[in-house]
C-alpha cells in the first residue's frame, strides 16, 4: 500500500494531503478489521474540491468550479493508488461507529462510502503526543513541584471554583427574582436574559434586565384565512340546504302519507261513494281516453 502511495503524481499527493488535513470535510468513524478509521461520503470531497480553497492551490489540477465531472474524474485516478477505498457500511458497533468493508469493485461516485487508508498529518499528531505526554508527567510529578509554582495553582484552582460556584449562585438568583416577578409583576423579569443564550461572554451579560416576553406567534396569511373561511361557509350552506332538503322531503313524506289515510278513511268509512266524487273518476278516465286517441 506504501508502495502504491509513493508511485502516485506529485500533483495527487497534494490534493489528498489537502483533502484528509485541510479541506474539513465531514468524516465519520468506522471499524475496519478490528481498527478505528475516518471515512467519508463521496460527495463532500467532490464539493470540497469545487470550493474556492482548492481553487487557491498551487501545484493541483486545474478543475472547472461549474461542474462536478472533472473533481469526480480526478477523484477516481486517485483510487488505484489507495489513498482511499470504497467501502460497505455494516451494523452499528458503538454509538456513531459503525462497522465497515472494503468492496471488491472500485469507482468513484458521489453517494457512496470511501475509507481513509492515509493517516493525517505525522507532525501533528506527534505534537499532540507530546502535548498529552506533558501534561501527564507534569500531573504526576506534583508534589516536585516548587512551593511558588504549587501555591500559585492552588490560586488557580479556588479562582476557578469560584467562578463556577458564582455562576450558579446567579443562576439560582435570577430564577428566584423571576419567580417572584412572575407573581407581583407579570409577565416576570430575568435578570441578564441573555446568560444563556448561544452569544459572546460580554453580549451575555447585556442587557442588566429583560421583560419575560414569549417570542411572537406566527401568524397565518390574510389569503388561507379567506380561503379556510369561504370553505367553511360553503360547507355549512351545503350541509345546511342539504338538511333542509331532507327535513323537507321528510316532512312532504308525511303529509302525503296522512292525506293517503284520510282519504282511505273517507272512503271506507261510507257506504256509497259520493256522486260527485263518482263523477270526477269518470270524467278523468274519458279524458285518458280522448287522449290515448289522440
Amino acid at each position: 500500500m506504501r508502495d502504491n502511495h509513493q508511485r502516485a503524481p506529485p500533483e495527487l499527493k497534494r490534493v489528498v494531503d489537502w483533502l484528509r488535513n485541510k479541506s474539513g470535510i465531514k468524516l465519520k468513524q468506522g471499524a475496519l478489521g478490528g481498527k478505528r478509521v475516518d471515512y467519508f461520503k463521496g460527495k463532500s470531497a467532490i464539493k470540497a474540491l469545487r470550493s474556492p480553497a482548492y481553487a487557491k492551490l498551487k501545484g493541483v489540477p486545474a478543475l472547472d468550479q461549474t461542474s462536478d465531472e472533472q473533481a469526480q474524474q480526478l477523484l477516481h485516478s486517485m483510487i488505484p493508488h489507495t489513498f482511499f477505498l470504497r467501502i460497505q457500511r455494516g451494523p452499528t458497533i458503538s454509538s456513531g461507529v459503525k462497522a465497515v468493508q472494503i468492496v471488491p469493485q472500485q469507482l468513484f461516485a458521489p453517494e457512496e462510502y470511501y475509507v481513509w487508508l492515509v493517516d493525517p498529518n505525522p507532525v501533528r499528531q506527534l505534537v499532540l503526543a507530546l502535548g498529552m505526554v506533558a501534561v501527564v508527567l507534569a500531573g504526576v510529578m506534583f508534589p516536585l513541584w516548587p512551593i511558588k509554582m504549587r501555591i500559585g495553582v492552588w490560586y488557580l484552582s479556588v479562582a476557578v471554583l469560584g467562578l463556577v460556584a458564582a455562576f450558579f449562585g446567579l443562576a439560582i438568583v435570577r430564577l428566584v427574582v423571576w419567580l417572584v416577578t412572575k407573581v407581583a409583576a407579570r409577565p416576570g423579569i430575568w435578570i441578564f436574559p441573555n446568560l444563556f443564550a448561544d452569544v459572546g461572554f460580554v453580549d451575555s451579560f447585556i442587557p442588566l434586565w429583560g421583560w419575560d416576553v414569549p417570542p411572537p406567534k406566527k401568524k397565518k396569511s390574510s389569503s388561507s384565512k379567506k380561503s379556510s373561511d369561504a370553505t367553511g361557509s360553503g360547507a355549512g350552506d351545503g350541509s345546511s340546504s342539504s338538511l333542509r332538503n331532507r327535513s323537507g322531503k321528510k316532512s312532504s313524506k308525511k303529509s302525503l302519507g296522512l292525506e293517503d289515510e284520510l282519504q282511505i278513511e273517507e272512503a271506507t268509512e261510507g257506504p256509497d261513494p259520493t256522486p260527485h266524487s263518482g263523477a270526477r273518476i269518470e270524467e278523468i278516465l274519458e279524458g285518458e281516453d280522448d287522449d290515448d286517441d289522440e
